[in-house]
Formats: structure tokens, C-alpha cells, sequence
């Protein structure tokens, strides 16, 4: 599904929440709501940013967080490419079946002979 990067319509979709941070940063930290949770509310894509003092610096971090989480969810997987295995895998392969075969062997039934 096709989902926009651009940051302008991006920021119509973001639902922004501010908090106080915790950690070490003292009462600056204790006081101000610096902290900022951005919610992509078309896909549920969550960005956390708590590293600056500004509210405007983390809520900008936090929209690059999400521009990018999108970007990476709109690139193209590569295909997987099927590999052949090994002459040792194919030796230990032939090596497991010759050993049940000969369990399967002697759990057959002996047919008694003349006796």
C-alpha cells in the first residue's frame, strides 16, 4: 500500500503527544513536556523522541522517525534466491539415509525356512 513521506501531509496525519522524559536531565527535565510520542494513524507506526530539551527539535526527530519507518515499509523485497547445497550436505544427507534403510532392514520380518 502506497502511504505518503512528504512531511507537510505527513504532519496532517501524525497524531502528536507530549509528556515529560525521564532520566537523568534534572528539574529541567521534571518541569517541561519535551518529550514527544508521534502516532501514524493510518498504519500504527509509533516514533519516540526524548533526546533534545526543545519540544520542537523531538517533535521534528520524531517525524523523520516515521518518514523513514514508511519509506522502509514502501521499499521493494528482494527475492529470495534458492541456493543448491553443499557436496558436504549432500554427503551427510546420503550418509542419514543409508541409515534408515538399514534400520527399515532389519525390522523386517524373517520368513522361517524349511527348518
Amino acid at each position: 500500500m502506497e502511504y505518503t513521506t512528504d512531511l507537510e501531509k505527513l504532519k496532517e496525519e501524525v497524531e502528536f503527544t507530549f509528556y515529560k522524559s525521564s532520566g537523568p536531565g534534572g528539574q529541567k527535565k521534571n518541569t517541561t513536556e519535551s518529550a514527544v510520542r508521534a502516532v501514524h494513524r493510518p498504519t500504527g507506526i509509533t516514533a519516540i523522541a526524548t533526546e533534545h530539551r526543545s519540544q520542537a527539535r523531538n517533535k521534528a526527530l520524531a517525524l523523520q522517525r516515521i518518514q523513514e519507518r514508511l519509506q522502509a515499509l514502501q521499499r521493494p523485497r528482494k527475492p529470495r534466491i534458492p541456493t543448491q547445497p553443499g557436496p558436504a550436505a549432500i554427503q551427510k544427507r546420503k550418509e542419514e539415509k543409508t541409515r534408515q534403510a538399514q534400520k527399515k532392514r532389519l525390522r523386517k520380518k524373517v520368513e522361517p525356512e524349511d527348518w
